[in-house]
């Protein structure tokens, strides 16, 4: 049976055949134009199909599958970061086609009863190939900005007559709007559609002023408020500041690099965000300028049988959240901040208090950062200030706390670190990783490090000995 697969290995196979890189050189003008609008008019057939496998796999990775999203499953964080490793485009363009396909992909009902796309009209136009991925993608954003407060059949008349535009059946018939020319033609309805805007109100925005954090549901803890403009431009400083994509991959060769696709940040807009809300937090708590519990910086107290945590079933459960906590989070987190052992009796006194253990000490933390640089796990580019140290070889398999079994990991890398396929092994006190089978099938080792001294370190050996 022929496969979608081989059917599009075949339509690939015949395209290379077929053209020729260097023969455009060679044409006329007229000839030039009509090529391009030729391959144009491929092109846009492939990324109307490329945006709905993106909607499709963004879909299978939605947040209420829990563990079994596609993408978890996979070890990656987000729908966008599997697509990234699957095709090595960039984030945001992985991003695109997600919001694309996801806007313009039938919908099912909890009953299972089909609804047709958020965008209907561009969906029909975009698999026809009669509209481009560019175009939609303009008149897609632009229409979300006053979707929340369009009516229904003005939305849908906006929608109709830009399309008409993109695809030369508009007012300027037969010509194309170019997607920048859309662009500007969508603002005006998007203005239309929302006449009032966002005309500032600072009595009024005090008074909504507020961050709420919901019930825990699905794993989850949901917030949610209103920030005053001026806090707003303060945080999404602090993210540039942070979220500042880092490109480059030093030590590696380019067919690692090709096959780590370590092209930049991996992870959605949302999930930097939270990454970084969630550092702010770990930093503000250890500073010692916040108030104090007990005479001791806020702590997070887990507790776990040790029971349970030996046989690797039941739950840890955690002070401050409304949730039980699955011991895959309680190992993480006894990685990270170590663990104290209390003896209960069976009537539940406490026989036995043991002291802390398992911490990396902060000369110990130093060290292990100069060598590391920030996440170990390539592609990643989590740095340093923001990341855990995790041991290697766990303690209950006689692993130390000693820099030469500890390393930088993320947090996403090293909740996943079991489940993602990603390996990590020390030889004489240096990281090296493995990549899942998925991503590289051959499987090697690769010493790791985006430390910028040590990389310094290997251009100057490159230099000193070139490859034969």
């Amino acid at each position: 049976m022929t496969t979608t697969r081989d059917v599009l290995e075949q339509l690939g196979a015949a395209l290379a055949a077929a053209l020729d890189f260097d023969a455009a050189s060679a044409w006329s003008d007229d000839e030039l134009l009509l090529a391009a609008g030729a391959l144009e008019a491929v092109g846009r057939l492939v990324d109307a199909d490329r945006a709905a496998v993106a909607g499709e796999v963004a879909e299978r990775s939605r947040l209420e599958l829990g563990e079994q999203r596609l993408a978890t499953r996979r070890g990656c964080r987000s729908a966008a970061e599997l697509l990234e490793r699957v095709t090595q485009v960039s984030g945001a363009e992985a991003r695109r086609r997600i919001a694309l396909g996801v806007a313009t992909r039938a919908q099912t009902g909890l009953s299972g009863e089909p609804f047709e796309a958020r965008y209907p009209v561009i969906a029909d136009a975009l698999g026809q190939g009669r509209l481009g991925a560019d175009a939609a993608g303009t008149i897609i954003r632009e229409l979300e900005r006053a979707r929340p407060v369009a009516d229904p059949a003005a939305l849908r008349v906006a929608e109709q007559a830009l399309v008409a535009e993109a695809t030369g059946d508009g007012d300027g018939a037969p010509v194309r709007c170019t997607a920048d020319e859309l662009r500007v033609q969508a603002q005006a309805w998007s203005v239309f559609l929302d006449p009032d805007g966002c005309e500032p109100d600072d009595e009024r925005a005090m008074r909504r002023r507020g961050v709420r954090l919901g019930r825990a549901r699905d794993g989850l803890v949901a917030i949610t408020g209103e920030l005053m403009p001026e806090v707003a431009a303060k945080l999404n400083r602090l993210f540039d500041a942070h979220l500042s994509p880092r490109s480059g991959t030093g030590f590696m060769t380019d067919e690692q690099a090709a096959h780590f696709s370590a092209s930049g940040e991996q992870r959605s807009a949302d999930q930097q965000r939270h990454d970084v809300l969630a550092a702010v937090v770990d930093t503000a708590a250890r500073s010692g300028e916040h108030p104090t519990i007990g005479g001791a910086a806020p702590t997070v107290l887990v507790s776990v049988r040790a029971s349970d945590l030996a046989a690797d079933r039941g739950v840890a459960h955690a002070d401050g959240s409304g949730l039980p906590i699955a011991l895959r989070a309680a190992k993480h987190m006894i990685c990270t901040g170590g663990t104290q052992t209390v003896v209960f009796d069976d009537a539940g006194r406490i026989m036995r208090l043991g002291s802390p253990e398992r911490c990396f000490t902060a000369h110990q933390r130093r060290a292990i950062t100069l060598r590391d640089g920030g996440c170990i796990i390539p592609g990643c580019s989590i740095p340093a200030a923001w990341v855990e140290i995790h041991h290697v070889i766990p303690d209950v398999d006689g692993g130390p706390t000693h820099p030469d079994n500890g390393v930088l990991l993320c947090w996403f890398h090293h909740r996943t670190i079991d489940t993602s396929g990603w390996g990590i092994r020390m030889i004489r006190g240096v990281p090296h990783v493995r990549p899942p089978a998925w991503l590289d099938p051959g499987g090697g080792w690769r010493a790791s490090t985006v430390s910028p001294t040590r990389l310094a370190d290997r251009r100057e050996e490159r230099e000193a000995h070139p490859a034969a």
